[in-house]
């Protein structure tokens, strides 16, 4: 095929389904395209009918369905090997850049710890990596771990603090005496005593502390002797901070050979990969990159690596995939061919074959994961909203879900929460609570669902403000027919589900049978996320209401305090346990009661309180059998 995008309108095609019936069984590269003739995808095969074959099984995922929906044909070209096969793949996504193959876009890449190749080195953290004999370790997906790190550093074994070339001092700097620098510029630490430092640091950061442990306690006992008992307090902590970050730290005992390792994590389409590049037993950097793919592990390894790799790579000596063998020993043979006649370089192509490269496997795909889950705080995750729209034949993306929940005890307290997801995360600016007002002291929910749905929609359609794309109530049928029959005395089309814990069913209106998602899926994550932040919101506002009236009913108890006496005393103090904590003389001066009140004010708090700590014990005891 010279020319893939060639147009072929006015010839009579068959349906995909039917020409891929007399597709031959050699390996080759398809192509899939929709009606104006672009082409929205380019994959390679072993057994070309096979796989383009089981694209038109029924058991697909959203987004495979929403690509097969859209083609209208699919050609195929015929190679003499999968290498071939790989190569024409690559050339063809290059030029075409189709919609559905993989799209790498760079993610961000992890800090690591630097120890600069200097005289007198300096130890920061950094995103940077520069060849220069610098030593680095990490990377460390928790910033918090990272700078706890450095905060030991700089207690352990102080470095200088100043950049550049080093200046001479009369006097050393101020962090000199508080024990935060080596004050080499004032001739206070000298290179011998400096280098001893520097390689304890390298011991710290490569886990090797038992030394280090030994030698603190050795000056906890020598300061507990002399009765220096504050010093070796703050031995022991150290000590304590020590155990600690070794603890979190993990481990690899890496070799001398240049290695790259690649992790990957997936979830529905949404793919995130994290590459670690280690050179002469060093860990030089690590890169996250993210895309979208329909396409299995043995169609997307490759396509993202010859992409990654004739970017003007450093290439490495060896290239671990944390993949199954199967897969891995699937893909190599048409990777080391390319390593060696595209780029020159012998690479042996390898799934994890010790506990070292598992570990440093399971640490890449542990970065790729934390990566996706970041995105998706900040951009939201509209693969699983576009298959949550496929599953419900909704009409449009539901990128606003509103969701509601009641909340009340025997009657009292009824109230209602609603909160608000924009493109799959919360919107807590968004989020209201209801007082419901119509129930009179009885329990129905049904009621408490339709007037707060009612006060909701009622005023946006009057205001004319945008509605949401979804409105999701916690509960089964009952409830879902209370809010479906508001919004359709308002006139209002807004799509509408029930999700009721106990199976985790979706109800829909006008379907007597609930719909079931697989546990785990991302789809079902976004409803329940939802369902449980209104439950939340709901809870939390009638547990805070009944906290309140307990306070009330304490502080009315006690003779000559009544209910505006009690809520001044909880609007200046917040709350019983402030009050019990606070001075007698403090609460008659601000609240203008006498000391005698006051007194009396805070022993019913404060019995109040031990009451309420005897209960919670006794619900806590175990039961004898």
């Amino acid at each position: 095929m010279d020319n893939p995008s060639a147009s072929k309108h006015g010839s009579t095609r068959p349906h995909p389904r039917e020409a891929v019936k007399h597709f031959p069984t050699d390996p080759g590269v398809y192509l899939m395209r929709n009606a104006d003739n672009e082409i929205l995808y380019v994959g390679k095969a072993k057994n070309l009918r096979s796989r383009v074959r089981s694209y038109f099984n029924r058991d697909q995922d959203a987004k495979t369905s929403i690509l097969m929906s859209k083609v209208a044909s699919v050609e195929h070209v015929v190679c003499r090997n999968e290498y071939e096969a790989l190569l024409l793949e690559n050339n063809l996504i290059k030029e075409w850049k189709p919609r559905y193959n993989i799209n790498l876009k760079d993610g961000k890449s992890y800090p690591v710890i630097r120890i600069t190749n200097e005289k007198y080195p300096r130890v920061f953290r950094t995103r940077n990596i520069v060849q220069d004999g610098s030593k680095y370790f990490g990377p460390y997906a928790s910033v918090y771990q990272l700078d706890r790190y450095l905060e030991l550093i700089e207690r352990l074994f102080p470095l200088r603090k100043c950049r550049g070339p080093i200046r001479k001092r009369a006097h050393p700097c101020l962090y000199y005496h508080i024990g935060r620098c080596a004050a080499v510029c004032a001739g206070k630490t000298d290179q011998k005593e400096y280098a001893r430092r520097v390689r304890g640091i390298e011991k710290l950061l490569s886990g090797d502390v038992d030394n280090l442990i030994a030698q603190q306690e050795r000056k906890m006992k020598t300061a507990v002797a002399g009765l220096n008992f504050e010093q070796a307090a703050s031995i022991r902590d150290t000590i304590a901070a020590i155990r600690n970050v070794n603890e979190e730290q993990r481990v690899v005992d890496f070799e001398s050979d240049n290695r790259d390792y690649l992790g990957f994590f997936i979830r529905n389409e949404a793919l995130s990969l994290t590459l670690f590049h280690m050179r002469s037993g060093r860990l030089v950097g690590s890169e996250n990159y993210h895309s979208e793919v329909i396409a299995g592990e043995e169609e997307f390894l490759p396509q993202f690596l010859i992409q990654y790799y004739s970017q003007a790579r450093a290439v490495p000596e060896k290239l671990i995939i944390g993949s199954g063998e199967n897969v891995v020993e699937a893909i190599a043979p048409s990777l080391e061919i390319f390593f060696s006649s595209e780029l020159d370089r012998s690479v042996s192509v390898t799934a994890p074959a010790s506990d070292r490269d598992a570990s440093v496997v399971r640490l890449a795909a542990e970065n790729a994961r934390q990566d996706y889950q970041k995105r998706v705080r900040d951009h939201g995750n509209t693969a699983a909203l576009e298959e949550l729209q496929s599953i419900l034949g909704l009409p449009a993306l539901p990128r606003r879900i509103e969701g509601f929940d009641i909340a009340q005890v025997s009657g009292k307290h009824p109230v209602a929460s609603r909160v608000s997801f924009a493109d799959g995360r919360p919107d807590k600016a968004r989020y209201r609570k209801f007082h419901v007002k119509t129930l009179g002291g009885k329990i129905d929910d049904f009621a408490a669902v339709r007037e707060v749905v009612a006060r909701r929609y009622t005023r946006l359609v009057n205001e004319k403000k945008p509605l949401p794309d979804l409105i999701l109530i916690d509960g089964g049928k009952g409830q879902l027919s209370s809010a479906v029959a508001v919004l359709r005395a308002l006139d209002v089309e807004i799509p509408v589900l029930g999700l009721a814990k106990r199976e985790e069913e979706i109800f829909l209106p006008d379907k007597s049978d609930p719909i079931r998602l697989p546990e785990g899926s991302e789809p079902l994550r976004i409803l329940q996320f939802v369902r449980d932040e209104a439950h939340r919101f709901a809870t939390t506002f009638r547990a805070d209401l009944q906290t309140k009236d307990f306070a009330l009913e304490t502080l009315q108890s006690v003779p000559g305090i009544g209910r505006t006496r009690s809520r001044k005393l909880l609007e200046r103090f917040g709350s019983l346990a402030a009050l019990a904590d606070a001075d007698t003389a403090i609460i008659a001066a601000e609240t203008h009661i006498s000391l005698q009140k006051a007194s009396d004010v805070k022993a019913s708090v404060e019995s109040a309180r031990v009451a309420q700590e005897a209960a919670a014990a006794k619900r806590l005891k175990p039961r004898r059998r």
